[in-house]
């Protein structure tokens, strides 16, 4: 018989922290009849009888987080999908991708440029023509 009582204490107490939880976590427009406060006293004070009212009447029904599960058309009923982290976003990644790429044709195409200087100065001072294809300088 004690062993069934411990385990009763047990499961008032998970109850009792599942519904402070519950009741800290929600939004203001989820909680209805009391305030937050007054619902974490009567949780704390009777924690059987205020765990269960938090959960019956405390919380506007259906707040609970749940994931749904797909119909048959494949589609779901949760709510609109909230923005995605910018790592998440392929938008934002496309984007990123585009930036880098056109930062590295312009880094590619001043060191192509700095290259021919580079070898038009050593030609001149070794006395060589320039090569085909360039401009004399005028």
């Amino acid at each position: 018989m004690a062993r069934l009582y411990v385990l009763l204490f047990l499961a008032q107490i998970v109850l009792a922290v599942c519904a402070l939880i519950s009741c800290l976590s929600a939004e203001e427009g989820q909680i209805r009849a009391l305030p937050r406060i007054a619902w974490v006293l009567i949780i704390l004070f009777f924690p059987l009888v205020g765990s269960i009212a938090w959960f019956i009447a405390g919380r506007e029904p259906g707040t609970a987080t749940r994931t749904a599960w797909p119909s048959g058309n494949g589609s779901t009923d949760r709510q609109p999908r909230r923005p995605l982290a910018p790592d998440d976003d392929p938008e934002f990644l496309r984007s990123v991708q585009d930036r880098t790429r056109q930062q590295d044709q312009e880094l590619f195409r001043r060191w192509e440029e700095d290259l021919r200087r580079r070898e038009d100065d050593l030609r001149r001072r070794d006395g060589d023509p320039p090569r085909e294809g360039d401009r004399p300088e005028v």
